[in-house]
């Protein structure tokens, strides 16, 4: 150290100086991040939502770094995309969503698992010679510096067949295969439902004891003369289900998932390859044991109580 340095703190230290940090400056004075800036910020996000980092950049005059400092931290905002629902609801459809899910919900109250131990869920689905893969499964780790893996489009397929489904909370009870180059009509269902009765004498003669209670959907099928009048017959309640519900139907959130899961990213040449594979991911399901989606009814009716009627995701 030179001797002009050891005299300068000298001199400090006799005036009663008791550190060796710097002192405490001001800085360089905030510009970009400041207060007028953020509200800048906040008015373009009120004009438009899906304007990018860029675009404000430019207009507001801030750098693209700072511009995302005050929507991260100022701000508190993130980007997000849209996701897809199965239907725009009104607010009418909401409403009845919200009615049904309070009045199910009562009635499980009351009645406790006994209520949910006569429910059969009944749907029908296309199963089609190739299932897409989901977003996660073809996923794989990579170096940074590896190419992304391509996936090309693929055609709608020709080859399917719909299928009719009917379980309880022990697992499938019965399924239907509706002949090929026909559709599902009220008369066709009410066969299917003879069958389904005759099923459950020989499989769940305790269900049809209790008096079991259909949980269907609203397609025009379903609420056929021939149905309802055979339903009356057999003294079968049908539980009410409110339109463009699938997250409030087992059969969509639960069972249909998990039976064409083994399928995905197979190619299956013919409908009799179609048909072996359902039954294969039928029996594995029946092995299992993992259809529960007659027992988390009661946690997406207070869901859908919670959202006001909106649709529910992430259960």
């Amino acid at each position: 150290m030179d001797r002009s340095t050891v005299y300068r703190w000298a001199t400090r230290f006799r005036e009663r100086r008791i550190t060796i940090n710097d002192d405490q400056r001001p800085g360089r004075p905030k510009t970009s991040t400041d207060k007028r800036s953020v509200e800048l910020v906040a008015d373009f996000l009120a004009q438009d939502r899906r304007s990018t980092c860029e675009e404000m950049s430019q207009s507001a005059g801030i750098s693209p770094t700072s511009l995302f400092r005050i929507l991260t931290n100022n701000l508190q905002k993130r980007k997000i995309c849209a996701r897809w629902v199965p239907h725009c609801l009104t607010a009418e459809q909401k409403q009845k969503r919200l009615e049904i899910a309070t009045l199910l919900k009562q009635r499980f109250n009351v009645e406790d698992q006994a209520f949910l131990y006569r429910i059969v869920a009944i749907d029908e689905t296309w199963v089609r010679d190739f299932e897409p893969e989901l977003k996660s499964q073809p996923n794989e780790w990579r170096s940074p510096t590896s190419p992304r893996p391509k996936k090309s489009r693929r055609a709608q397929p020709k080859v399917k067949q719909m299928m009719i489904f009917a379980y309880d909370h022990r697992g499938i009870i019965m399924t239907g295969r509706v002949p090929y180059g026909t559709s599902v009509t009220a008369a066709c269902y009410r066969v299917w439902m003879q069958k389904l009765r005759r099923k459950m004498h020989k499989n769940r003669p305790d269900l049809l004891g209790d008096g079991p209670l259909i949980l269907h959907d609203n397609a025009r099928p379903h609420l056929g003369k021939v149905v309802t009048d055979l339903l009356s017959k057999y003294e079968c309640e049908v539980l009410p289900h409110a339109p463009y519900s699938p997250d409030m139907s087992p059969p969509d959130f639960d069972l249909f998932h998990k039976l064409k899961e083994p399928m995905r990213g197979h190619r299956l040449p013919s409908l009799q390859e179609v048909s072996a594979a359902v039954t294969r991911a039928i029996r594995g399901l029946k092995k299992s044991g993992t259809l529960n989606g007659i027992a988390n009814l009661p946690k997406r009716w207070v869901a859908v109580i919670e959202k006001q009627g909106d649709y529910i995701e992430g259960l």
